[in-house]
């Protein structure tokens, strides 16, 4: 791979490739979740992949932590440690829960909102937009583990 990554003083991150230079690509991962380090595309503005990398750590250091800064602030995932309540069990309903980032109310819109994952945890789509990670069912508590089956 014979390219540069640097950022913009302006924030934005400036690829160049193939004596082309990109203003504000975006890293986007293939397998965020399921596999973090593999798969990632830098994508223009437009929405074009410009480029592709199998492994993150075959990068070298600086392109690296580049990437990595960009992927914390955009795979933000809070971790759901305990379901505290629901307002009711059908949808929509309003849930609280506990969560590695603190205590926290959203909207489960419909029970499709509740993916499956390949590890056996699941990823909660609220209504606002974040997605909330459940890593382990079973590590969950009792109480939480029975309002969570309610909706699975």
């Amino acid at each position: 791979m014979d390219f540069e990554l640097q950022r913009h003083p302006m924030g934005h991150l400036v690829l160049r490739l193939g004596g082309t230079e990109h203003t504000g690509v975006v890293p986007v991962l293939a397998f965020p979740l399921s596999a973090p380090g593999e798969g990632l595309s830098l994508v223009s503005t437009e929405g074009r992949e410009l480029l592709w990398i199998d492994r993150l750590d075959a990068l070298p250091g600086a392109q690296r932590a580049l990437l990595d800064e960009e992927l914390v602030a955009r795979e933000f995932h809070p971790e759901v440690r305990r379901l505290l309540s629901v307002s009711t069990f059908s949808t929509p309903s309003i849930w609280r829960v506990e969560t590695d980032r603190g205590t926290t109310d959203f909207v489960l819109k419909s029970e499709e909102d509740i993916r499956r994952l390949p590890d056996g945890g699941l990823l909660i789509a609220s209504g606002q937009g974040v997605h909330f990670r459940v890593r382990d069912r079973a590590a969950l508590d009792r109480p939480s583990r029975r309002l969570l089956e309610r909706f699975l």
